[in-house]
């Protein structure tokens, strides 16, 4: 319930990192009880702005003022004294402790002894991921928890420091319909008790159905600050992007070659059962599924990730095995991961690093690698994918979340991967730097590469895929031709429907 007054005010705020402007002169402003949502690219200023006000970087100029009082938030224990709270769009837990250790990581209740009371810890972590309706048992260890329980985790840990103003970056990223349902009806009664929400996401829907007003970035810098209420999906894009994108699936359908990839009763003990499918050049196959149904779990084992108890693999038509990540590469098998921080690359070394790293042996001899050959080839690839960086000596950590995204897919390019598995490939990326993504895999598809697309966005899915298989409990449930497949037809397979 949003009241006349501003809970926060961001004056003139401004950033600079080696190279780069990230943020020049930004204002911004938050009212009790709404939800604000922040807008723009990725690389558009919005992670940089959000982790100054929650005191994970200093600004370099500006002012912020709480409740009408100048602050300084020089750490994120800072924040959290005034009651700031953030959920990171990569989730920021410890796999190897449980739910509730996470929860209160730091803050853990203690006896009169001064040990930690680990009963209160797990009985006040349970209420807390109770109220979240998330299904979680709060003694269970963060490692055994899908991405979307871990998501809720996070959300707990947030409510749990009784927080007034809320930072939600990309927060139902890894979350079903029905979880996302769960998490806008949680906000609203937060907002409704005057906490207030600023909320990063770049699923247009989710926007108008929770948001009250937003703010747009562009090249960090504020562009425009109005309500949702009379505003169009086509009129935030064009503020975005700064023009018109006239489709968001350009789709161009290529007529499907020779088989690449045949897979036949692969199979996990609990996981995978008996898949089997085949992928031809130039095609995109989409993988829809609910969380769960082993999605993930298929490319994993594909690329050799995971060990498989049965089945077979063919690469044009030849038995292969694939046993190591190593064998997948060497087969031209290249796979970008759902978790691109954690998984798909080295954040402390440099773009050009990232994007030559599962192809050293073409750019070292005799051991020692070429930094001329690995520079010559990676700058190929900013230039084609149009990666903003300020070189390519840069650190990868220092990239927007679109930009980081590209340079994974810049690394199987340069591999010369032909058989590429795509899990959740525009996850967390605005909708500009997403039409680029799916340009790139229509010329992919015209080269004669064969995708494998696993998505979340049963419109990314239906907007993609030449063909779609859905799976359900670690089984294929049906296959769908493109012109076949609705949004209804793939949940109702999904389910365990016919």
């Amino acid at each position: 319930m949003i009241s006349g007054r501003p809970v926060l005010e961001m004056h003139h705020i401004g950033q600079v990192f080696p190279g780069v402007v990230a943020l020049d002169d930004v204002h911004f402003d938050l009212m009790q009880g709404e939800v604000h949502v922040l807008l723009g690219e990725n690389g558009a200023g919005k992670s940089t702005l959000v982790k100054i006000l929650s005191g994970a970087n200093p600004r370099s100029s500006g002012q912020i003022l709480l409740d009408g009082v100048e602050v300084r938030i020089e750490t994120p224990r800072r924040a959290q004294e005034l009651g700031i709270a953030i959920i990171y769009q990569e989730l920021n837990l410890i796999p190897a402790l449980t739910a509730a250790e996470n929860i209160f990581l730091g803050r853990e209740p203690r006896r009169r002894s001064g040990f930690i009371d680990q009963k209160r810890v797990v009985t006040d972590a349970q209420s807390l991921l109770d109220e979240l309706h998330a299904g979680i048992d709060a003694s269970r260890r963060v490692c055994e928890l899908s991405v979307a329980q871990q998501q809720m985790v996070e959300v707990a840990r947030a409510l749990s420091l009784q927080a007034r103003i809320l930072i939600m970056d990309e927060p139902t990223s890894a979350l079903t319909g029905q979880e996302i349902g769960e998490l806008f009806a949680l906000i609203r009664r937060l907002t409704q008790r005057g906490v207030s929400v600023i909320y990063i996401s770049h699923r247009m829907e989710e926007i108008f159905e929770i948001g009250e007003r937003v703010t747009v970035l562009r090249d960090g810098r504020h562009i425009e600050t109005r309500p949702i209420a009379g505003t169009s999906r086509e009129e935030l894009v064009r503020l975005m992007v700064n023009r018109e994108l006239k489709e968001h699936f350009p789709k161009v359908r290529v007529e499907p070659g020779a088989e690449a990839l045949r897979v036949e009763k692969l199979s996990r003990r609990g996981v995978l059962e008996e898949i089997s499918f085949t992928l031809r050049r130039g095609e995109v196959l989409g993988i829809a599924g609910l969380l769960g149904s082993g999605r993930t779990e298929l490319a994993r084992a594909l690329f050799g990730a995971d060990p498989v108890d049965g089945g077979r693999i063919f690469i044009k038509g030849k038995p292969v095995r694939i046993g190591s990540p190593r064998d997948a590469i060497h087969q031209g098998i290249g796979y970008l991961t759902e978790d691109r921080k954690g998984q798909g690359l080295v954040l402390n070394l440099a773009v050009r690093e990232n994007i030559c790293l599962a192809s050293l042996a073409r750019f070292s001899r005799l051991g020692w690698v070429s930094r001329t050959r690995e520079s010559n080839a990676a700058s190929g690839f900013v230039d084609k994918l149009r990666i903003r960086t300020p070189g390519l000596g840069q650190q990868v950590r220092y990239l927007s979340g679109g930009n980081q995204q590209k340079v994974v897919m810049s690394k199987w390019l340069c591999s010369e991967s032909r058989i590429l598995l795509f899990d959740e490939p525009t996850r967390g990326i605005d909708v500009g730097a997403k039409v680029e993504i799916y340009q790139l895999m229509n010329k992919l598809a015209a080269d004669g590469a064969a995708i494998l697309m696993i998505s979340s966005e049963l419109a990314e899915i239906i907007g993609m895929s030449d063909r779609v298989l859905v799976m359900c409990q670690g089984r294929i449930a049906g296959e769908l031709p493109a012109a076949e497949a609705t949004q209804q037809k793939i949940l109702n397979l999904a389910l365990g429907g016919n």
